[in-house]
């Protein structure tokens, strides 16, 4: 899977992993914004810096993450994470319809705005 393939009008690259009680806590709230936001043009792909596929598989479907995930299981060293110099996790990064990063690491309200504001634009 390529991300140029998986662009939509907005997309959401999201870093997490099973391991991570702040970004399973953020889960709900990406889960409502995709589920309303997908048909308008949202896409989402879900990069974890999990080690065991178990583990990883089993959150996906406890989360109900319905979206695109990739994982090579290298933990930190995961190469996609590694290109976008994440450092911690939850991270979060707003990619316009053309692949550029136009925000990051928005939760909550400010993330469900942004993603409006975005999706409005032609």
């Amino acid at each position: 899977m390529s991300l140029k393939e998986s662009l939509g009008k907005v997309t959401i690259v999201d870093f997490w992993a099973s391991w991570c009680g702040p970004c399973r806590k953020e889960n709900p709230n990406v889960v409502a914004l995709y589920n309303e936001l997908h048909a308008k043009g949202l896409n989402i792909i879900g990069v974890s810096l999990d080690k065991e596929a178990g583990a990883w598989k089993e959150a996906i479907a406890k989360d109900k993450l319905s979206w695109t995930h990739v994982s090579n299981l290298k933990f930190w060293d995961e190469p996609i994470a590694k290109q976008y110099q994440v450092e911690s996790i939850p991270a979060t990064f707003i990619l316009d319809a053309s692949g550029k990063i136009v925000a990051q690491d928005l939760r909550g309200p400010e993330l469900r705005a942004k993603i409006l504001e975005l999706l409005a634009k032609k």
